[in-house]
């Protein structure tokens, strides 16, 4: 081969907009072949004949249907027909829960359903907020989650979900909050740790202790439990049964314990369960 026939160091060929795209790689890196190469696998670069795809993550994870949002107004015991006394958490809601926006895989690369909850005015809002709801034609709303789903049909841009026509008495669903924050705490309370002795001399009490070895190796180990912020955080608790259904007061009664404090906010929505209402794959 000829000196003539090799790219310049440094330089890379050019080519018209008619011809397919070529590697990035210049062509000096392998004087054997021609100055243009073509798209393989490798180099993850596509010909006119190959469809673009464009490469976007998403972290979320498909819900098994669309969920409405509430607010935590307190516990109770609540008495079934048998006698049998059933603790329960009570949840209102406020107005809201209506579709502010539906995303599809062409616009967004997946396929949600945006819902807004909980009124408020407009100055509580800023100009952003404002300008994605007045879009919609929906009024100022504080919260917005969306819920993936794997089909769209049936939603449509201010619909308002209303919990009665998407639950039921005796449905298992999956409510998500926030923890009550406990500020700075110790090894005791944040990861229920044994104290020491109180008497008989013993000068360890309540301290954490040994956190780990000496030169070898030489560090404290990744997750080693500790004092630190104690809640305050995200939590999921699955699989809790609808009690009761109240539509005259606008409260819905679920089994158990859910996360925060009477006021916070909550998200309810459908149980997953794998092979029933979620593939496997």
């Amino acid at each position: 081969m000829s000196i003539s026939t090799l790219t310049p160091i440094g330089h890379c060929p050019t080519w018209s907009s008619s011809s397919p795209i070529p590697s990035l790689k210049c062509s000096f890196l392998h004087p054997t072949k021609t100055s243009l190469l073509f798209t393989t696998k490798k180099t993850l670069i596509f010909t006119n004949n190959t469809k673009r795809t464009a490469t976007h993550i998403v972290s979320m994870s498909i819900e098994a249907g669309v969920g409405v949002m509430g607010t935590k107004l307190g516990m109770m015991s609540y008495f079934e027909p048998n006698g049998t006394v059933v603790p329960v958490t009570v949840v209102g809601f406020r107005e809201g829960n209506i579709v502010t926006q539906i995303k599809t895989d062409a616009t967004d690369g997946y396929d949600a359903v945006q819902v807004g909850y909980r009124r408020v005015r407009d100055r509580k809002l800023t100009k952003p907020e404002m300008g994605h709801l007045e879009k919609s034609g929906v009024i100022p709303l504080r919260h917005l989650q969306e819920f993936r789903l794997q089909s769209l049909e049936g939603f449509e841009t201010g619909q308002k979900l209303n919990f009665e026509e998407l639950f039921k008495e005796g449905d298992i669903v999956d409510v998500s909050g926030t923890t009550i924050g406990k500020g700075f705490q110790g090894g005791i309370k944040r990861h229920n740790f044994k104290r020491g002795p109180m008497t008989h001399g013993s000068k360890s009490h309540r301290a954490l202790g040994s956190i780990g070895a000496g030169t070898t190796p030489g560090r404290v180990y990744k997750g080693k439990k500790m004092p630190g912020r104690m809640g305050g955080t995200k939590r999921k608790i699955r699989k809790l049964k609808i009690v009761k259904i109240d539509n005259d007061l606008r409260v819905v009664m679920i089994k158990g314990a859910v996360p925060g404090k009477p006021g916070n906010l909550l998200r309810i929505a459908p149980a997953k369960i794998v092979g029933k209402n979620i593939p496997k794959s």
